[in-house]
């Protein structure tokens, strides 16, 4: 038969089919408030075993009472800590329900459980500590594991609430029309109304955050008030003239506001003395035309100008550097640089005036030069290729001349074989 219905009068129903029957109607649990005693295992350092109380239970649609304080014996402990479970176990095909031990591994984690449908099925109701070689079982190493049957939800009123409810029972007082809850000594309101009467830990007072009141809101407010001493901004001023005639005064430059950081340079000219070659102050020092040449017994320095404009001179001295390594530069690099011939583009001055750019220049093109000898190439501010470092084209030649030296003194070497 693929369909079955019961139980019926005149009909014989199964232990299986009333079980399957109850437990749907009821959750596996103890029948207890949650803060009773029912099954609730202890200790008390007499030995190695630990005790549960009486107590009701349903598993599966089976139940179980005890009505006396049982004993459970604990395994002997083992050289490592181990975690034992006390449990209710269901055996279907003993017609019984017991309490038993699963003991855990020494070193290991919690026992698992055995729940099958229709076999053995097991609830906790305490994990046991058991240390290393311990000969009792204290009451701290007993932790509480059991689990309470569900409850329903139900209605009432306030004269016929549950007369014996357990811990969390839930329903709605229709006296009252609010939902409420057993707290084991009392009903509570599940959301109880707040009034500032009830707010616990409330401030005593509270600061007044900025705001404005309409003078039509003040309540006696004086007839005139006697003005204190202020100022107004010009915007606020009525019937002020459109002009004024200024007194004699001055200004210092640091009460001037919104004054220009600098000033265009008006029209005008220079001597003969900018343009005959004589020395003129320039940015950084004191410099003469290009048809003049250096002199006398002192320092000469080759001059670099940063990104920011500034100059300074060419240093080689290793008082001035750090981290100083082999380059590494392969001749090869060097050799595969390629001379051009081209024309500079045309450009406008700051004065407006279109320029004709440099024509037939000899010279590389920077980005040809990146692809073999990235160490000779400069970046602008923006990450672009921007120039050559001519001046460091000298040290790179230098492993090609020592190569072609090493390669010169190999030949003369073999010639010398040769001759000889």
């Amino acid at each position: 038969m693929a369909i079955s219905s019961y139980p019926f009068d005149g009909q014989a129903a199964t232990e299986t089919e009333y079980s399957r029957l109850f437990r749907e109607l009821q959750t596996s649990g103890v029948a207890a408030s949650a803060d009773s005693s029912a099954f609730r295992v202890t200790a008390d350092s007499s030995g190695m075993n630990v005790k549960a109380a009486p107590g009701f239970a349903l598993l599966r649609g089976h139940a179980v009472q005890s009505t006396a304080v049982e004993t459970i014996a604990i395994g002997a402990a083992d050289t490592s800590a181990r975690t034992d479970r006390i449990v209710l176990r269901l055996d279907p095909a003993a017609n019984a329900i017991t309490l038993a031990v699963v003991k855990g591994v020494p070193g290991g984690g919690v026992p698992a459980l055995t729940q099958t449908d229709t076999g053995l099925y097991e609830i906790p109701l305490a994990l046991v500590s058991v240390g290393a070689s311990v000969t009792t079982i204290t009451a701290a190493s007993v932790e509480d594991a059991r689990p309470f049957l569900g409850m329903h939800v139900g209605a009432w009123s306030t004269p016929t609430r549950p007369t014996s409810p357990r811990l969390g029972t839930l329903g709605f007082n229709r006296t009252t029309q609010t939902w409420e809850f057993w707290t084991g000594s009392a009903w509570a309101a599940l959301a109880p109304t707040v009034t500032w009467s009830n707010v616990a830990d409330k401030p005593g007072a509270f600061p007044a955050s900025p705001h404005m009141h309409r003078w039509s809101e003040i309540t006696d407010p004086p007839a005139s008030l006697p003005p204190a001493a202020h100022t107004h901004g010009w915007p606020e001023i009525t019937g002020k003239p459109d002009s004024y005639p200024p007194a004699s005064h001055s200004h210092s430059w640091s009460s001037i506001s919104g004054r220009p950081s600098s000033f265009p340079p008006e029209s005008h000219s220079h001597s003969s003395y900018l343009e005959s070659g004589d020395t003129i102050a320039w940015a950084n020092g004191t410099k003469r035309a290009h048809a003049h040449q250096v002199g006398g017994s002192g320092t000469y320095y080759a001059v670099w100008v940063d990104g920011s404009g500034n100059f300074g001179r060419n240093t080689s001295s290793r008082r001035y550097k750090k981290n100083v390594r082999d380059a590494g530069i392969s001749p090869a690099s060097v050799l595969a640089l390629t001379p051009r011939v081209y024309d500079r583009r045309d450009f406008t001055d700051p004065e407006g005036t279109l320029v004709q750019g440099r024509r037939d220049e000899l010279g590389l093109i920077a980005e040809e030069v990146a692809e073999t000898l990235p160490e000779v190439v400069c970046l602008n501010e923006h990450g672009e290729i921007e120039t050559v470092r001519y001046d460091l084209l000298g040290v790179a030649l230098l492993p090609v001349v020592q190569d072609q030296e090493q390669r010169i003194r190999a030949l003369e070497a073999k010639l010398r074989e040769i001759t000889e």
